[in-house]
């Protein structure tokens, strides 16, 4: 058995004020100094040879779970978004989860998972000729079909 550590490190917000005040309550923090953070660490062990041999099947699997393709895409559960998302090439943001990425040949984007839509900023940092970031919203109602093929239009 091999193990894998992955140290994830969780910030706490210490700005927490007294209800009557604008003074920060020390009784929520006594331990640690104002202007520290507390950090936590995060080991996960994996039992197989590797983590990513793990999330290969765990994609196929949400990859199967995925509803008929005209069907909107709010009728999608989360992991079957994700798993759409990194079949059509693109990488999630290790800072917002929220946050995807893709590097086309012919354009770069960063894709924003909202509440009620979908945002992809094509960017004039990117291949391409564009004047400036090329934004486009998309509606949760549309299939994911049709956001699939607006999406790798490109702009």
């Amino acid at each position: 058995m091999s193990t894998i550590s992955v140290s994830k490190f969780i910030s706490v917000d210490t700005t927490l004020f007294s209800p009557k005040s604008s003074t920060i309550n020390p009784c929520f923090f006594p331990k640690f100094p104002p202007n520290s953070k507390p950090r936590k660490s995060l080991t996960l062990v994996f039992s197989s040879s590797s983590g990513a041999e793990l999330s290969s099947a765990a994609e196929d699997e949400w990859l199967k779970k995925l509803p008929e393709k005209k069907k909107p895409l709010y009728s999608h559960s989360l992991p079957c978004v994700e798993a759409w998302l990194r079949n059509l090439g693109f990488f999630q943001s290790k800072e917002d989860r929220a946050i995807w990425f893709v590097e086309k040949p012919e354009w770069h984007a960063q894709l924003s998972l909202d509440v009620t839509d979908l945002y992809i900023r094509y960017l004039k940092s990117g291949p391409g000729n564009l004047e400036k970031d090329v934004e486009r919203r998309f509606s949760y109602a549309l299939s994911r079909e049709d956001i699939e093929n607006a999406i790798l239009g490109g702009p």
